[in-house]
């Protein structure tokens, strides 16, 4: 049997993170998986994915790392970030210029919404294993 191929896609403007939001539509994320490094300028989160790259398998479940680097600040609308156990569901990853500064923001259901703040697009989906 031949090594699992598992993706990582690298996005450094809107075409590619296009590419890792169409990836990750309707991928679960547990509010205790959202993680802001402040220090590192890093946001982390970890998802549960269908495979929507493999057409004959998109049913497929992927367990994924998405990270956004050179975050300058991290804002949510309408999540409780007290309630661990919220699922909540990716439906897009937009980006807007704003000045000399980009907000990626990550729009989940039920109009849950987190804004990054950055001045470089840089970010990374990498698959972690497959469920």
């Amino acid at each position: 049997m031949g090594k699992k191929y598992l993706a990582k896609i690298i996005a450094k403007d809107s075409q590619g993170l296009n590419l890792i939001s169409a990836c990750c539509f309707q991928a679960k994320v547990s509010v205790s998986e959202l993680r802001y490094l402040k220090k590192s300028q890093i946001f982390l989160i970890f998802l549960q994915r269908f495979n929507r790259e493999n057409k004959k398998n998109n049913k497929e479940k992927i367990n994924s790392v998405c990270k956004f680097e050179f975050v300058e600040s991290v804002k949510s609308k309408n999540i409780d970030q007290n309630d661990k156990n919220l699922i909540l569901e990716l439906l897009a990853i937009d980006l807007i210029k704003n000045k000399d500064k980009f907000e990626i923001n990550l729009i989940f259901n039920n109009n849950c919404i987190i804004t990054l703040l950055t001045e470089i697009v840089e970010s990374t989906l990498e698959d972690q294993h497959k469920i």
